[in-house]
């Protein structure tokens, strides 16, 4: 039974994590919010709402508003995830907090070959975060998220911790913004005989934001490098929004070096104080496809 298990929950992770290697808790390579997932998942420096939290805690500097954050992806392969973020002003400084509950369903115990499993059960995945940020000097910011991590596999459980850190540039031409990030840094008490490996995630990139006066429309090109440090691929990553007079926006992805995965796409409508945005993005193979619903209330 232990083999089937672990049979099990490696098919789980390679399926989840696209390259995962040795690393554990792929929930954490997920998206976070239906833009960034629609526009090829970087992040780092178009992340421009409460879900900077995710990508880089830096960017947290530049949101003026307050903003309460959900989200509900469907992932493949019976993956499903529920996100909450909330940024909040103390003191002065920024910070953001953020949850994230993530689902993987329907798996069989079996000790021997019957029509039907002896059982079934679930895998959960769990952290809770909390991100602040300072401005260093004029035009760069910093920023510095910690998480608490939880995964639960059958009877066994496990708990640790990580922190991200992150970098905002604004300057060299007007709209055009620099990122950095590396996530995951940290680690995780064993689960039954060895602890999780976290995935180390290292991204870097630009976003470029300009108005197109003659067509009434905003437009966002973002392009950059993401790499899990642990592995040898490098991802390249481009997305681009175009948003129509403050309305409807639409959105292009691409992610380059995984097999079954390259475009994205999605949509976005404002109605007075509410975003709502939609994400997909198709799997070959057959392994199915990504849906994404955000909604962002601003105060």
């Amino acid at each position: 039974m232990k083999k089937i298990l672990l049979i099990f929950v490696f098919i789980a992770a390679q399926t989840f994590g696209q390259g995962a290697g040795s690393n554990g808790l792929s929930f954490l390579k997920i998206g976070f919010g239906s833009r960034n997932i629609a526009m090829g998942d970087l992040g780092v420096a178009s992340a421009t709402d409460v879900t900077a939290l995710n990508y880089n805690p830096a960017m947290i500097t530049k949101l003026q508003n307050t903003q309460i954050f959900i989200s509900h992806n469907q992932w493949i392969q019976d993956v499903t995830g529920e996100m909450l973020g909330v940024n909040f002003k103390v003191f002065g400084l920024p910070f953001a907090f953020g949850l994230n509950t993530t689902n993987i369903s329907g798996f069989e115990i079996r000790t021997k070959p019957t029509p039907e499993p002896e059982a079934k059960f679930d895998i959960h995945y769990f952290y809770s975060s909390l991100s602040t940020g300072f401005n260093l000097i004029e035009n760069l910011s910093a920023g510095i998220t910690y998480k608490f991590l939880y995964e639960n596999i059958l009877s066994d459980e496990a708990t640790g911790y990580a922190f991200d850190f992150g970098i905002l540039y604004e300057g060299g031409l007007k709209g055009l913004t620099t990122g950095f990030s590396l996530k995951n840094i940290g680690s995780m008490n064993e689960l039954r005989n060895e602890a999780t490996k976290l995935p180390v995630d290292l991204r870097c990139g630009v976003n470029y934001n300009f108005e197109v006066e003659q067509i009434k429309s905003d437009i966002t090109i973002t392009s950059g490098i993401q790499k899990y440090v642990d592995l040898a691929e490098n991802h390249f990553i481009a997305g681009a929004e175009i948003f129509y007079d403050n309305i409807f926006a639409l959105r292009l992805g691409y992610m380059s070096g995984y097999e079954s995965r390259g475009l994205s796409f999605g949509a976005g409508l404002v109605w007075n104080n509410l975003n709502f945005d939609y994400a997909f993005a198709p799997f070959s193979y057959g392994l199915g496809t990504i849906h994404s619903i955000s909604i962002i209330c601003n105060f």
